[in-house]
């Protein structure tokens, strides 16, 4: 979602807030802008689009100042033009604000009433004129946003600058994140480390509800009562060099192209080979009275929960329900106390995760997160921490995040089989050996990219395609769909295989490209079956299986994608690979943004 940067500095700082922006562009943005302090002023730049337009802006209308914000902004209200884009102003102040003002309806027709004029169309502009008018009457800066947060519903991380204190900026949030980053003789403001990285190590994390101002100084911090609070100061570990593309075309080919080095990175924090035994972090928990497991995720992470569901059940023999976030608390969930309530997320940030884990924790579960950032919200709020260690993810479209989510949540199933007793050691010791055996098939898997980019016409001229499965490589489909969807614009669906005759068959013709996850195993015969019935009505096949598999079904098929022969239990680990390199090839052949698809962003931050 929005990325926000502030500083306040020792010299020019139009070229660090530029910088910012483009070290969070992997959020997704739809237009772009900034504000510097000078002279007693405020000079405000703003561009619909991509962030070069806001530099070509600059390089004819320069922003002067040794204080400012920027923001990229992800359209909520209002559409993305550059009367839309932050930073709002009035004559007083400037601010960005990442989240959503739900109430700022009636606060906006308040306003309107005591002959407040608004430039936008947007939520944010009604923060701008509280603070204003309370300023305009004599409040000082602190007294009037803490007058001014109270009144606001919703979910905001502020930076604001003011035109008479060109040495301060003020910072609150509630339910988005943000950090204070400290340098030497400045002081900086941002969505998150990665963007702080170029100029600090040492940041804060700002907790809810909490406020801030921030000088050359430092930084004084304010909880939701308006106390002095001290936050730590930790070292964020954030490289300034993590968002290279190095020789790769785009962040999210790179990032594919990470997943042997990541997963096998993630696993040494969940194996330990000698003994061949799972070790997880201390588990607060009696691990054998566990009666449910609830998962919890949106997007990608909500179908590496679907897969751990077949495991935990498979192997723990533990009931799981798997809810979409934006669903989860408003069916009313029954919870039973003492369940365990497990969170996926890359960036442990997402609004309608952290809401649900919120939900969870009032309704006395034990909660669990599978996150990429140890630091994040949920991270800290977690009774049981489950870090990935795929490293910073600047592609929208989630790839490596994806595969060492899986990775932890197999550990993390055959951990619970163990404690409950369904497992024995004979059994782990084969879990642990198959799961090392992950990231050199997922190199095998990958020596497939020219293969499979030479496939690409096969399918970027469609208008639908369709995915099938069965068993986990069900999940595998939904999510081979929707990296399709997500990068290249093509309407895509998945599918488990068996359902095919109940509806979606009526959609099969020899226009619609038709990929079947079917590794050899149990599930094999049953899935070839229902990829015969497509081909007996029409239908374009590409078959993605082993060499076992492809001799016995791959004849009369439009292509194949002949995979290394795994274990089931890191089949979906393995074949997620050629579904994202599909994905991939068939969006550059289209000529579609990559890294930023439109409309998408990567951290999503509002409900």
């Amino acid at each position: 979602m929005c990325g926000i940067i502030g500083i306040v500095g020792r010299g020019p700082v139009a070229g660090r807030l530029v910088e910012g922006l483009r070290r969070m562009e992997y959020r997704g943005y739809d237009s772009a802008g900034l504000c510097t302090l000078h002279e007693g002023g405020l000079v405000r730049r703003r561009a619909q689009g991509k962030l070069a337009n806001l530099v070509e802006e600059l390089a004819g209308n320069p922003a002067p100042g040794e204080a400012g914000i920027a923001h990229t902004r992800w359209a909520t209200h209002g559409a993305p033009t550059t009367s839309n884009a932050h930073p709002h102003a009035t004559g007083e102040l400037a601010l960005v604000h990442n989240g959503i003002i739900e109430n700022f309806r009636p606060l906006r027709e308040e306003l309107i009433a005591r002959g407040r004029l608004f430039e936008s169309e947007t939520d944010t502009e009604v923060v701008a004129h509280l603070v204003s008018e309370l300023i305009e009457a004599g409040r000082s800066p602190q007294e009037a946003v803490a007058a001014v947060l109270p009144r606001l519903r919703g979910a905001f991380a502020l930076a604001i600058a003011f035109r008479q204190h060109s040495d301060m900026l003020i910072g609150a949030r509630l339910g988005s994140p943000l950090v204070v980053g400290y340098g030497e003789g400045e002081t900086y403001l941002g969505s998150d480390a990665l963007a702080l990285a170029p100029l600090t190590q040492r940041i804060a994390y700002l907790e809810e509800g909490d406020s801030v101002i921030i000088s050359r100084e430092g930084a004084a911090i304010f909880d939701g009562e308006g106390r002095p609070v001290e936050r730590a100061i930790t070292n964020s570990g954030a490289s300034a060099m993590a968002i290279e593309k190095g020789h790769y075309r785009h962040f999210m080919q790179k990032e594919i192209f990470e997943q042997p080095t990541v997963v096998a990175q993630t696993l040494r924090s969940y194996l330990r080979p000698v003994e061949q035994r799972v070790a997880l972090p201390q588990i607060d928990f009696d691990i054998s009275a566990l009666r449910r497991v609830t998962i919890v995720a949106c997007g990608t992470s909500y179908y590496a929960g679907l897969v751990a569901k077949y495991w935990f059940e498979q192997f723990a023999r533990v009931p799981v329900d798997v809810d979409y976030a934006s669903e989860f608390r408003y069916r009313e969930p029954v919870l039973e106390p003492g369940g365990l309530a497990l969170f996926i997320s890359q960036s442990g940030e997402t609004a309608d995760t952290l809401a649900a884990l919120r939900h969870c924790r009032t309704a006395d579960q034990t909660i669990a997160v599978v996150v990429n950032v140890p630091t994040s919200s949920m991270a800290r709020e977690a009774d049981l921490l489950l870090p990935t260690h795929a490293g910073p993810e600047i592609g929208v479209a989630s790839t490596k995040a994806f595969t060492c989510q899986l990775a932890v949540l197999a550990a993390l199933a055959a951990h619970f089989a163990v404690g409950k007793g369904q497992m024995g050691r004979a059994e782990e010791a084969g879990i642990v050996q198959h799961l090392l055996e992950a990231p050199a098939a997922l190199n095998a898997a990958l020596l497939l990219d020219a293969h499979i980019a030479g496939m690409t016409h096969l399918v970027a001229s469609a208008r639908d395609v369709l995915y099938l499965g069965r068993g986990p490589d069900y999940p595998l489909a939904l999510e081979g769909a929707l990296k399709l969807k997500e990068i290249s614009y093509i309407h895509a669906e998945g599918y488990a295989a068996g359902e095919m005759k109940h509806g979606p068959i009526a959609l099969i013709d020899e226009s619609v490209p038709v990929i079947v996850l079917a590794p050899s195993g149990p599930l094999f015969e049953k899935t070839v079956s229902n990829m015969h019935e497509v081909q007996a009505r029409g239908g374009r096949v590409i078959l993605v299986s082993d060499r076992k598999g492809l001799a016995e079904a791959g004849e009369g098929c439009m292509a194949t994608i002949e995979m290394p022969r795994v274990h089931p239990l890191i089949a979906p680990l393995v074949y997620a690979v050629p579904v994202q390199l599909l994905a991939y090839h068939v969006a550059v052949a289209k000529g579609t943004d990559v890294d930023q698809p439109r409309n998408l962003a990567k951290s999503v931050t509002v409900e």
